[in-house]
């Protein structure tokens, strides 16, 4: 049996604008207005410890802070594809395993990885700044972000339902 389907929120709620994924878990959980069977999980994690995170699941939207370094605006929120993510390479701790990697990583360790795997993702102006409150940009993208959240889980409720 499969687990619901997760809205997982990553960042650290201590650094400037990669509070944006704590915040956006906060906000989805008390909104009320996600459809069963749609869980939301915070997780200050990254890399290798996503796997017992999205093992059994189905369909995953990962919610989370990136700095492109393109001349992509601060706050700028964009849909990503699994594939936009490089694998790992030249690796000198377990923290560096890219996305695409540990999901391979999972498949070749027998667990079941989600069929689908969505990324919302915001572009960050300051990962850098300890106890600092978000930019002003990011923290306007969170009800945006917010809205597009649910969406996807409401869609994803209906094609499980069909």
């Amino acid at each position: 049996m499969t687990k619901p389907f997760l809205i997982l929120c990553l960042g650290n709620e201590v650094i400037a604008d990669d509070a944006f994924g704590p915040e956006a878990a906060r906000i989805l959980l008390e909104s009320k207005k996600l459809p069963s069977p749609v869980e939301v999980i915070y997780a200050p994690v990254a890399g290798f410890a996503l796997l017992d995170l999205l093992a059994g699941r189905e369909r995953v939207l990962i919610v989370d802070t990136i700095q492109t370094g393109h001349k992509t605006p601060a706050g700028h929120l964009s849909f990503l594809a699994l594939s936009d993510f490089p694998a790992s390479h030249n690796l000198t701790s377990s923290h560096q395993i890219s996305l695409p990697t540990a999901l391979e990583l999972g498949k070749r360790m027998g667990m079941t990885m989600p069929r689908q795997i969505e990324i919302l993702a915001v572009e960050a102006a300051d990962l850098e700044t300890l106890g600092g409150p978000m930019t002003a940009a990011v923290q306007a993208a969170l009800n945006d972000a917010v809205s597009r959240a649910i969406l996807w889980a409401k869609k994803a409720s209906r094609s499980k339902n069909q």
